[in-house]
């Protein structure tokens, strides 16, 4: 979160699997009810209705506008990143993102979907919030995350951004972006998750919790049977060798460039892929992207002289 002039800029990164801001990370799930449930740790509400946060897991959606979850997820974030400072009442300009090819068909309306209200009233985690959402801006996702640094990046690099539904790809030449090289694919994380389900119902007829794949796939390994840990990794492997395989239908060669890897599927390349370490840099730090969008939202207002 960034301070200018008299409101705050919070970046909000609406992924399929986490919502993620500069400073919080937490699951892409919310049930609604009518009345208040039995596990009120994470509950939100708002218009009289009550949201478990971080329950459940969204269904792939490529229009997040059409979604009124998003919109209950986002004031969650922003209730999150306010209470890192003691804040309850205050003006926010949201910095969000979407996914490389997407940015300019759907950007003006997501921007619409996050302004839907000006004010906003609601509890989360037995803490009242007044809010006035004064604006907000839409970023390209992956790209966001190395704005910053970007005078850095000498020669030709690939940037792979691995989020839980898409995986968004970026060829950098001479510190900048090559827009006539920029993909997105649907094949994150959550892909990769299938697939390991897939192998174990087809290897030991079982149907594997999804923490324990979560926790492979982060870690590279867990405390559970040999042969089970052994399949998990082979279908973890393929799958990395496949996001390879695409990485290559998109021209990237690792003898002409480097490849920069941001997001969460970074832990995907980090413990399942061959490949040379001195030309492959993953960025661990899953929030490096929504980081970015707070970078760029506060550069360009500066710029503008603070005027939303």
């Amino acid at each position: 979160m960034k301070t200018l002039n008299n409101f705050k800029i919070i970046g909000i990164d609406h992924g399929y699997g986490n919502m993620k801001t500069a400073n919080c990370c937490f699951p892409t799930g919310v049930i609604a009810s009518d009345t208040e449930p039995p596990f009120t740790n994470d509950l939100l509400i708002w218009n009289n209705k009550y949201y478990s946060i971080g329950i459940g897991h969204k269904e792939f959606t490529a229009d997040k506008f059409t979604d009124e979850d998003y919109y209950i997820l986002t004031l969650a974030a922003i209730a999150r990143e306010l209470n890192r400072e003691r804040i309850t009442d205050a003006k926010i300009f949201i910095a969000a993102g979407l996914p490389l090819t997407w940015v300019t068909r759907q950007k003006e309306e997501f921007k619409k979907y996050l302004l839907q209200h000006r004010t906003v009233d609601f509890n989360f985690r037995r803490t009242d919030y007044h809010i006035e959402i004064i604006g907000a801006d839409v970023f390209p996702q992956g790209f966001s995350a190395i704005a910053e640094t970007l005078g850095e990046f000498k020669g030709t690099t690939m940037l792979c951004d691995i989020g839980n539904g898409t995986m968004n790809l970026l060829k950098i030449s001479d510190r900048k972006p090559d827009m006539l090289n920029m993909f997105t694919e649907k094949y994150g994380v959550y892909q990769c998750t299938l697939a390991v389900r897939e192998a174990m119902m087809r290897e030991h007829h079982t149907n594997l919790d999804e923490s324990i794949i979560t926790e492979v796939l982060k870690k590279g390994t867990a405390d559970i049977d040999g042969e089970y840990l052994k399949t998990i990794i082979t279908a973890a492997k393929a799958y990395t060798a496949e996001i390879f395989r695409k990485l290559r239908e998109h021209d990237y060669n690792p003898k002409l460039m480097k490849l920069y890897v941001v997001g969460g599927g970074g832990c995907l390349i980090r413990h399942f892929g061959e490949y040379d370490k001195d030309r492959v840099f993953i960025n661990s730090d899953i929030c490096a992207t929504v980081k970015g969008y707070e970078y760029i939202a506060y550069t360009k207002l500066v710029k503008n002289g603070g005027a939303v």
